[in-house]
């Protein structure tokens, strides 16, 4: 059986948007376990102190480990693009796929799908395009920070191809750990 990998800040002893992560967690284990049951992510993390940590939750029908690794903030500071048709629907623990698409030559990569924007490797991605943030119609993954700025009304969806980033005022990245990150990269191709 595989596992799959739900990643959350806890900062405080606190897990952030912890709703999130649940609702996803229990979807996937529907659909691909035909789990019926909830799990309840807040009544089993228990961080080791107050300090930051990248929460990991491995799972399959259940629950298989929960590990709390302190968060350090990695730069990015070089995007490179990569033409793929990797299927990372779900948040799999497996990630040799993705790692196989980065560069040696940049600190991640923007991964083009038929033509269109996904995300990187490690995070879903937004431009500032006249005044709104837009994010890829089809992601690579349906992050919940993702989700939750849609909900907001922050985001707005769209197809975004490559040859638009250039017009596009701002990037910026996001995941559980950094939020919403604005970023100022140099774009390789």
């Amino acid at each position: 059986m595989f596992n799959l990998l739900e990643t959350i800040y806890v900062k405080d002893k606190k897990a952030r948007h912890i709703e999130y992560h649940n609702r996803r967690l229990n979807r996937v284990r529907e659909e691909l376990f035909g789990a019926k049951d909830f799990i309840e992510l807040s009544s089993l993390i228990s961080p080791p102190t107050d300090d930051i940590y990248r929460c990991r939750v491995i799972y399959n029908i259940n629950i298989v480990s929960i590990e709390y690794i302190p968060y350090i903030y990695k730069e990015i500071n070089i995007l490179s693009f990569v033409d793929s048709d990797v299927d990372y629907r779900y948040k799999y623990e497996d990630r040799e796929e993705l790692n196989s698409l980065k560069s040696k030559n940049s600190d991640d990569v923007i991964i083009i799908r038929n033509g269109l924007i996904t995300d990187t490797t490690i995070a879903n991605i937004a431009f500032l395009h006249q005044g709104s943030w837009i994010t890829p119609n089809i992601p690579l993954l349906e992050g919940t920070m993702r989700e939750r700025l849609i909900n907001s009304g922050l985001l707005i969806e769209r197809d975004i191809k490559k040859d638009e980033i250039l017009s596009f005022n701002g990037i910026a990245l996001m995941n559980a750990m950094v939020g919403f990150k604005i970023i100022k990269p140099i774009l390789i191709d």
